[in-house]
């Protein structure tokens, strides 16, 4: 099957391999990679290092959605973000990404030449972001949380998590296709570890492909995560990746996956890369 993503004056064509998302972190407090990317020139060099690895997309962040992590004032995430978007879109052809879930910062981010908007809230979390993604026509990542991430790890209860994902998914395209939004706008992310237990990330990664019934393209971002460490007897982040690889493998072998959010992007891109030729023999 082949995927339209329309993003802001241009389309993404996804066909058999995932698109590989490269993930810049430029936040002191991540907890993927400690801060070492919160300068703009260090995050900027990261970026086009991740290009050169292969990156499809590179998604730039200035506030951390960590377990835990409290909210960033406007004004600190724009000093982080805004730089950054405006010289990544003067250095590189690659979309950008703008990981936020304030409207200003998608705004600016926007103006400077980012063409999707990856907001944990589903553009939820504030009341302007909808017109935002609209008036620009930019792509948008919808992403299911339960909870805040300051709250989203305390008690995360689900009588059938893939049931009540889904529903979350339904609500929210009726909804944004209501407000003059495109359906070809949106992808989905069923937030792994995000107000989920290692059992609900495992139902989710299991049958992921209950979600192609929506006809979007699925995000999915498992790279690092805690859950993957726990299930391993507690591996910190850097000996993380081979189970985020088996698991986008995995999904790639239920054709359950359109969009792959890493840090590890070479590795991933080879990973990805080798399963597709294998897959179309």
């Amino acid at each position: 099957m082949t995927w339209e993503w329309h993003l802001k004056n241009r389309h993404l064509t996804i066909e058999r391999r995932p698109l590989v998302m490269g993930i810049v972190n430029v936040t002191p407090d991540s907890f993927s990679d400690g801060g070492r990317f919160a300068d703009p020139k260090a995050a900027v060099e990261h970026g086009l290092e991740l290009v050169r690895q292969g990156a499809d997309i590179l998604d730039i962040g200035g506030e951390s959605t960590r377990p835990g992590a409290l909210p960033v004032p406007l004004e600190e995430e724009l000093r982080r973000v805004v730089p950054v978007i405006k010289e990544l879109a003067a250095r590189t052809p690659t979309p950008l990404s703008v990981d936020t879930s304030k409207a200003t910062v998608a705004r600016e981010s926007l103006n400077l030449g980012a063409s999707i908007v990856n907001d944990v809230t589903a553009l939820t979390g504030d009341p302007a972001m909808v017109e935002v993604v609209r008036d620009n026509r930019a792509g948008a990542i919808l992403m299911h949380m339960q909870g805040t991430p300051a709250t989203m790890q305390l008690e995360p209860h689900y009588e059938d998590v893939v049931r009540e994902v889904g529903d979350y998914f339904e609500e929210r395209l009726q909804a944004l296709t209501a407000t003059g939004l495109a359906r070809e706008q949106l992808v989905l992310d069923p937030g792994i570890g995000f107000g989920k237990r290692r059992q609900h990330n495992l139902e989710l990664l299991a049958r992921l492909g209950a979600f192609q019934r929506f006809g979007r393209p699925v995000c999915l971002g498992i790279s690092r995560k805690g859950f993957l460490g726990r299930m391993l007897g507690e591996r910190p982040v850097e000996r993380r990746l081979p189970a985020a690889l088996a698991a986008t493998c995995f999904a790639m072998s239920r054709q359950a996956v359109q969009v792959v959010r890493v840090h590890d992007v070479e590795e991933t891109r080879d990973a990805v890369s080798l399963f597709t030729a294998l897959s179309e023999l």
